[in-house]
């Protein structure tokens, strides 16, 4: 059962939340886990969509019709940051700029290997999330579906055996 209050409030709660998570992921690009917990909570916003509007709505949002290849794009960037080095004679997951170097900057943001590698964990995290989320919320809405045509089936069934 959804109410308007419920419908409100997810409508409210969704651009809060996805700053949220580009707060997390900007916040300490540096520290393990950032893209990750970005990933979980822009991926969570998306599940209250989910839950309160269903599959159908959530599909008519933007981000949505791309997920698929936020999840390609996600590991495409994940592994050029690890393996680029490799094939320049560095070891894996190398640190650019060196130490000692200005990275370049945009604001407090720098441009950093680590912000490469928590972009493309985001895009895995997220897509994975929402697509396997959307996925199960699909196959829930086949299953009832279905189970409503068994039963109006059995139900003319019956009425017909009454009739005769």
């Amino acid at each position: 059962m959804t109410t308007e209050l419920y419908k409100v409030s997810a409508r409210i709660l969704l651009l809060p939340t996805l700053l949220v998570a580009l707060g997390v992921m900007v916040k300490g690009y540096a520290d393990p886990g950032d893209g990750f917990s970005a990933g979980v909570i822009a991926a969570l916003a998306f599940a209250l969509q989910l839950m309160v509007f269903g599959p159908g709505e959530l599909d008519r949002l933007p981000l949505i019709r791309y997920v698929p290849y936020a999840v390609f794009l996600g590991l495409i960037i994940s592994l050029l940051t690890a393996f680029v080095p490799s094939v320049m004679g560095q070891t894996l997951f190398t640190h650019w700029p060196p130490a000692g170097d200005s990275a370049p900057r945009f604001g407090t943001l720098e441009f950093i290997t680590a912000v490469a590698f928590d972009v493309g964990v985001f895009l895995i995290v997220f897509g994975f999330g929402v697509g396997v989320l959307s996925s199960f919320a699909r196959a829930e809405g086949r299953m009832r579906t279905s189970e409503e045509r068994v039963a109006r089936a059995r139900a003319a069934e019956g009425e017909a055996g009454n009739t005769t």
